[in-house]
């Protein structure tokens, strides 16, 4: 068995023109990615906790266990995303089934017949409809909000797994369905993992995108995102605006005092500009401080179209959920990355109502 695994990674690596270890040291100037992230690693100082009003101490400590683990007869599918930027399968030499990925070169339907590896489309459909993270521990936290689903490939008779992302802005439910086409985009950095490839909707691209094999995700207009209508502007609008605008600065004031919600944004910074029916402001996150100011400005890291202030004051006072309002569409955000700082704009509210208890 594991004879055949290599004599399979042999032939699809010897078919290409040049050896993968060249191609991929020409292609990728690979930024260093840790196998914990920086986000992961708690700091060293440690907390008090009291239970039933007494004091005790807590220490963050760490255990490490480092390993490397092979890819046994998955590694020409890793191999192929990584140096080549295409998605293989294995095809039954007698029924003719192409399975994505290769989970075994051998078909189980068919007594064992031998599979050869293929080359399978970048495109395909959705298998069902996905469903979407918005929350995940620290290991992801800088993916969130993706949808996770099984695309088939065209070519492929199974469904290959993968993250999936937008480009209008926040990933919603409704943009991907049971049916939705697809289109498989390679990150730049690839590593030999599933995460090398992304789904985007075939709808979001152009025909010379969609007819591109082993697209980059730098290839991809991630500044496209088209802003959602809002309600017209009225005189009861602004004067709406002019009201809660004073009670956000209060609210902002209250966050600022707190040293627990100013730790959650420290190193963080980010100039935001929201925009509601009755007016426009600016948030700035600037390395442990937050501050409000009316008007515009065209040096936005990204925007946010609000239906109402009511939903980033109360999301701030930590009486509403500026996530629940995003997923209700009562709020969006321009870029689906920054959702990184809607939760860090959450964990302030949060850290100021616990400090009050």
């Amino acid at each position: 068995m594991a004879r055949a695994a290599r004599s399979h990674n042999m032939a699809w690596s010897l078919s290409s023109k040049t050896r993968p270890r060249e191609r991929g040291r020409k292609e990728m100037a690979k930024k260093v990615q840790k196998v914990i992230p920086n986000a992961a690693v708690p700091p060293a100082e440690g907390r008090t906790v009291t239970i039933e009003g007494e004091n005790y101490l807590e220490l963050n400590d760490a255990m490490h266990t480092f390993y490397r683990r092979s890819m046994g007869e998955l590694s020409p599918f890793f191999l192929a995303l990584r140096d080549d930027k295409k998605i293989i399968g294995a095809k039954c030499s007698k029924c003719g089934i192409v399975r994505v990925p290769p989970m075994a070169w051998f078909c189980p339907d068919c007594d064992f017949a031998p599979a050869k590896a293929v080359e399978v489309s970048d495109r395909g459909k959705m298998l069902f409809t996905p469903p979407i993270t918005y929350f995940a521990n620290s290991m992801f936290q800088e993916q969130v909000p993706f949808g996770r689903g099984r695309v088939v490939p065209d070519g492929a008779d199974t469904g290959l797994s993968v993250n999936l992302y937008t480009t209008t802005g926040i990933l919603v439910p409704g943009i991907f369905k049971k049916g939705t086409e697809v289109k498989l985009v390679f990150r730049n950095n690839r590593y030999g993992k599933i995460t090398d490839i992304f789904g985007l909707p075939a709808s979001e691209l152009s025909e010379k995108q969609l007819a591109k094999k082993g697209l980059l995700e730098s290839e991809i207009d991630w500044e496209a995102a088209v802003e959602p209508k809002m309600p017209a502007a009225t005189k009861k609008a602004a004067a709406h605006f002019e009201k809660a605008f004073k009670n956000l600065k209060k609210v902002v004031d209250d966050l600022n005092k707190c040293e627990r919600a100013k730790k959650d944004i420290e190193g963080w910074k980010r100039t935001i500009l929201v925009k509601t029916p009755g007016g426009k402001f600016v948030i700035a996150i600037d390395n442990g401080d937050l501050s409000v100011k009316k008007g515009a400005t065209t040096k936005q890291d990204f925007t946010m179209v609000a239906n109402n202030l009511d939903t980033v004051l109360k999301g701030l006072a930590y009486e509403g959920s500026l996530t629940e309002a995003i997923m209700k569409a009562d709020l969006w955000i321009s870029k689906n990355i920054e959702f990184m700082t809607v939760f860090k704009l959450e964990r302030m509210a949060r850290s100021l109502a616990r400090s009050r208890k």
